[in-house]
């Protein structure tokens, strides 16, 4: 038995699918949301919004009950990069101001802070340690000491390549010492790793819907915490900003006093219908056990490479450990080792050098099983 229902995972009739770190295959519930809703407004137009709408906000509290955040906090946004343009754009900067981010992030969470250089921002990089990607606070902190207190530390929850899980709280401890706000990318962890992200004193973090929280491509989340809403400027103001929405003729710009300020105008309601289904779904289960599941085939699979002779390049101490698990196989080079695995139906990706498997909740033991057999008729 696995956590979430397999059969809810049209995919795993065709796939071996561990390869939810890059696009997910959708589940029917999440399908069946968006077509219906799609066929409503096909058949009743605007006079299906009022209920769309309240479908809306009953996605939104459970996206903050996955994050382990109020609900006025979370606004729905396009994709990780969207949240985090927000951020990057939306605070008021100083030439001289210092970002603390670590180095080999994903291209996305690198690149707004490197954009305001014309404004004088100083990007610090963290540099990780060893073949697993580490990141331990105590390298934050030195490269937070090693000049002027930053404006802002950035990271991902999980790093996209080798899989290294960051210590959050304490992170946000040291942050809090430093005086700086707290930016999580945590596109690789929310869905398949217990969040709690306010207890952990994060401040800003988002996440698009198509890796671990089994959603529609192009939907995501943003968190910002309250006591940091008014430190963005809206960069997207529209008739869905202000707490007089519908109001066609009041043309006052008072921004709603929640994250729903940063949402602009109409939202992708059939995405957010889709990705509120594929999150109800995750806390029908529960992601405690979810976690628990993938973490126990992380190592079936970590103990599978080893005995056919691969090298497990990810750091899996306890406490730093996610959904990824990534390897060096000799054989192929690794983008052709994963096209061959794909011709025989296992999904997987090539990154940072490695073969990176990501299973969740509805994979099985047998998977992981076919996927180190066929490596090892491949490399043998």
């Amino acid at each position: 038995m696995t956590p979430l229902p397999r059969e809810r995972f049209p995919a795993a009739n065709r796939w071996a699918y561990l390869n939810h770190a890059g696009i997910c295959p959708l589940p029917t519930s999440s399908v069946e949301a968006m077509h219906r809703q799609a066929v409503e407004v096909s058949l009743d137009g605007e006079f299906t919004y009022a209920a769309h709408s309240e479908a809306v906000e009953r996605a939104r509290v459970s996206a903050a009950t996955l994050m382990g955040v109020p609900a006025r906090d979370v606004a729905f946004v396009k994709n990780t990069s969207t949240g985090l343009g927000f951020v990057a754009n939306g605070l008021d900067w100083s030439a001289g101001d210092r970002v603390v981010i670590p180095d080999l992030e994903f291209p996305s969470t690198l690149y707004p802070w490197l954009a305001l250089a014309d404004r004088g921002v100083v990007v610090d990089r963290v540099r990780p340690d060893g073949p697993g990607g580490r990141l331990t606070t105590e390298a934050f902190a030195e490269v937070i000491a090693a000049g002027p207190p930053p404006k802002l530390v950035v990271t991902s929850w999980v790093q996209f390549g080798r899989g290294w899980r960051v210590d959050l709280a304490a992170l946000s401890r040291l942050c809090r010492e430093a005086g700086a706000l707290f930016c999580v990318d945590v596109i690789q962890g929310l869905g398949v790793l217990p969040a709690r992200l306010a207890d952990w004193g994060v401040d800003f973090a988002m996440a698009d819907g198509h890796k671990w929280l089994l959603g529609p491509q192009g939907c995501g989340v943003l968190y910002v915490r309250e006591s940091c809403l008014d430190l963005l400027r809206p960069l997207e103001p529209g008739w869905n900003s202000v707490v007089h929405r519908e109001e066609w003729d009041n043309l006052a710009y008072k921004p709603d006093d929640t994250a729903r300020r940063l949402e602009g105008g109409m939202p992708n309601i059939a995405g957010i219908l889709g990705l509120g289904a594929s999150i109800d779904l995750l806390l029908s289960v529960g992601v405690d056990e979810i976690w628990s599941h993938v973490d126990g085939l992380g190592d079936r699979l970590s103990a599978g490479l080893a005995e056919i002779g691969a090298t497990v390049l990810t750091d899996r101490a306890e406490g730093h450990r996610s959904g990824i698990v990534s390897a060096h196989v000799d054989g192929p080079p690794v983008p052709l080792l994963a096209e061959r695995l794909k011709s025989r139906g296992i999904a997987v990706s090539a990154r940072s050098g490695g073969l990176r498997v990501s299973p969740h909740g509805y994979n099985t033991e047998e998977d992981i099983d076919r996927l180190i057999g066929t490596l090892k008729e491949i490399v043998s």
